[in-house]
Parts: structure tokens; C-alpha cells; sequence
């Protein structure tokens, strides 16, 4: 039973934990340069190459992408009442609510526990959070909407590709195709790596609080993925990938936002630390109970 929980957690602990030492060594290494690499370079190549050798099924496509609109317009209704009952501004703390964590710990993750396949459907997830994130997500951080953001993501552009590869069942060139294989296979390495310094560089703030949030971002999230995934009744491998993105914690992109636009930054780096030290039990967990 145990044997191939630790096979998906353990590379994950392992890689995160070598960047959490790197960090605490202050070592150099460039949360935002490495950031930029991975969002412009290694993710979009990830996602090409994932579609051209995996070819996920046009309709689980659209499933996944309609299920994660619907997670996220839930989860962002409930935690927005939440947080208005408990009297905390919601530009402060409804960003970190609504998106998880689904690239940096929600890839690595769903790979290791459903192959390429999995992985497939889990870069849909991601996508869609990150458009979220780059539309909804800053508008409430900032206040205003900023369409030149998300415009600057290739991340946009190569879901093109992708569905033109699904579309029409094309092939890419092989010098393409391992180009984009090269280049993605540095993405989740990096990933878990930059995941790990930045956990030992954020500032901890409001034990009680964060580890309250961190409990409604996760189980909020499981409930709405459960809730959603029921409703659109779902196959297997499309619930399990739909519930556990979901249920990731904090991403470190809301303590970014946070920091940036001076919305109660040392709260939100306090959930993404309490919500990932979490998560490495409840994510095990919960993969456990999906699949058995």
C-alpha cells in the first residue's frame, strides 16, 4: 500500500528539500530568473511535447477545461463569503484562495502518479489556472485588469499548438519534437527545485490565520473538485487529476502578486509555507482514497 505512495512523493520531498537547503545556504539562485525560464520557455515546451507524444482525447480536453472554469468560479464564490463572514479584505486573501499551486507541485505530482497521461490532462488544469491567475487573480490583487499580462505568456500560445496537434492530428518535425522534449524536460526538475528555495525565503507571519486559509484553499478546493467532477460525471483518470489539481496548496505566485501590489504579503507567504508543509501529507492521502 505504501510502496507506491512513496514512489509519487518521494522525488517530489527529494527535490524540493535539495532546493529548501539551497535556499537556507543562501546560495545564488534566481527565483525570478529561474521563474522566467520555466513560465516562458520550459512550460510551453512541456505542454507541446506532452500533446505531440500523449494526444489526449479532444473531448477529455474540454472536460477538463470546462471543470476547472467551474472549480474555480466555486471555490472563488465560497471563499469570497468566507473571507466577508470572518471581516478580511478579499483583495488581501481571495487570490490565494482561488489558485493553487497546479504547476511548480501539481505536475510533478500528477505525473508521478498517472504517467503521462495524467500529465496531459493536468497541463490543462495548469493552463487554465494560470489564465486565472493573469485575468482574476490580478485584477483583484491590483484592481484593474491587465490584458497585456496574460498576452505576454507563450504559455497561451502553445495550447495553439497543442490543440492544432490534437485537432488535426499532426505530427511535429523531429528536430521540433526534440527540441521541445529537451527543453521541457527541464521544467519540473526546476519547478520543485525553485519551489523549495522559495519556501526557505518567505517570511513566516499569523500562525492561526495561515493555517486556517490553508485548510479552506485545500479543502475547499477537494470539496469543489469533488462537487464538480460528480456533477459532469467524469471518468477515473479525468476526477482524480480534476481533484487533486484542485486541491493543491497556495500557489507562490499569489505571495508574489501579494508582495507586489502590497496586499498582506507576510500572511499569504505564511499560507503558501502552512498549505505546502501540509500538503505533503494530505495530497498522499487523498491520492490514496482516490484510487483505492
Amino acid at each position: 500500500m505504501l510502496a507506491p505512495l512513496i514512489s509519487v512523493i518521494a522525488p517530489i520531498l527529494v527535490c524540493v528539500a535539495l532546493g529548501y537547503v539551497w535556499g537556507r545556504k543562501d546560495w545564488p539562485f534566481e527565483n525570478s530568473q529561474i521563474t522566467a525560464l520555466v513560465m516562458y520557455i520550459g512550460t510551453p515546451c512541456l505542454l507541446i511535447r506532452t500533446f505531440d507524444q500523449t494526444r489526449p482525447d479532444p473531448e477529455a480536453f474540454g472536460e477538463i477545461a470546462l471543470a476547472t472554469v467551474l472549480v474555480t468560479l466555486l471555490v472563488a464564490f465560497g471563499a469570497a463569503v468566507i473571507l466577508k463572514l470572518a471581516r478580511l479584505d478579499l483583495r488581501d486573501y481571495l487570490p490565494a484562495l482561488i489558485f493553487p499551486n497546479t504547476g511548480n507541485l501539481g505536475l510533478p505530482f500528477i505525473l508521478f502518479a498517472f504517467g503521462e497521461a495524467g500529465l496531459a490532462l493536468a497541463i490543462v488544469y495548469f493552463t487554465v489556472n494560470v489564465i486565472g491567475h493573469f485575468t482574476l487573480g490580478l485584477t483583484v490583487a491590483r484592481g484593474s485588469l491587465a490584458w497585456r499580462e496574460l498576452l505576454r505568456l507563450p504559455v497561451i500560445y502553445a495550447v495553439a499548438v497543442g490543440l492544432a496537434l490534437i485537432v488535426w492530428d499532426l505530427q511535429l518535425p523531429v528536430w521540433v519534437s526534440n527540441t521541445v522534449d529537451l527543453l521541457g524536460g527541464m521544467t519540473i526538475p526546476l519547478m520543485l527545485l525553485t519551489l523549495g528555495v522559495s519556501l526557505s525565503r518567505l517570511p513566516l507571519q499569523g500562525v492561526k490565520r495561515g493555517l486556517s486559509l490553508s485548510v479552506l484553499r485545500m479543502g475547499g478546493g477537494l470539496a469543489a473538485g469533488l462537487l464538480v467532477s460528480h456533477l459532469l460525471g467524469l471518468p477515473e483518470l479525468e476526477r482524480n487529476v480534476l481533484v487533486l489539481q484542485s486541491s493543491m496548496p497556495v500557489a507562490v505566485y499569489s505571495y508574489l502578486f501579494a508582495e507586489r501590489f502590497g496586499r498582506s504579503a507576510a500572511d499569504v507567504a505564511g499560507m503558501v509555507v502552512f498549505s505546502t508543509v501540509m500538503s505533503f501529507v494530505f495530497l498522499p492521502a487523498l491520492l490514496w482514497a482516490l484510487t483505492n
